[in-house]
C-alpha cells in the first residue's frame, strides 16, 4: 500500500504564509511525478503546482510569483511554499503522486494525499 501524509495547513491572515509537505511511504519504486492541487467550497478541484522527478515544474496562473513546489526525491515528499496568500486562496490542498509500484509492469498509479485545510483571512 502507498500513503501520502499532508502537513502545514492552517489559518494564516492575508499576506502571510504557509508552507506544505507532503510524503509518500510505502510499495514505491519509482516516483514520476508529484503535484498540488486545491479544491474551494463550491469549485472544482484545480492543479496548483507539479513537479516531475527530473524537476521539470508547472504552475497554475495564480501561483506563479508567489508558491514555489520544491521536492526532496531522497525522502519521497514534495513542499509547497505559499507566500503572499490571499483570501481566495482558501481551500482544501490535496498532495498527489503519480508513481510506479514495481520495476517489472510498467503500471503508474495515481495517489492522493487526504487533504489539508488553508484558510487565508482578509
Amino acid at each position: 500500500q502507498v500513503q501520502l501524509v499532508e502537513s502545514g495547513g492552517g489559518l494564516v491572515q492575508a499576506g502571510g504564509s504557509l508552507r506544505l509537505s507532503c510524503a509518500a511511504s510505502g510499495s514505491i519504486f519509482s516516483i514520476n511525478r508529484m503535484g498540488w492541487y486545491r479544491q474551494a467550497p463550491g469549485k472544482q478541484r484545480e492543479l496548483v503546482a507539479s513537479i516531475t522527478s527530473g524537476g521539470i515544474i508547472n504552475y497554475a496562473d495564480s501561483a506563479k510569483g508567489r508558491f514555489t513546489i520544491s521536492r526532496d526525491n531522497a525522502k519521497n515528499t514534495v513542499y509547497l511554499q505559499m507566500n503572499s496568500l490571499k483570501p481566495e486562496d482558501t481551500a482544501v490542498y490535496y498532495c498527489n503522486a503519480g508513481l510506479k509500484r514495481n520495476w517489472y509492469d510498467g503500471i503508474e498509479y495515481d495517489y492522493w494525499g487526504q487533504g489539508a485545510q488553508v484558510t487565508v483571512s482578509s
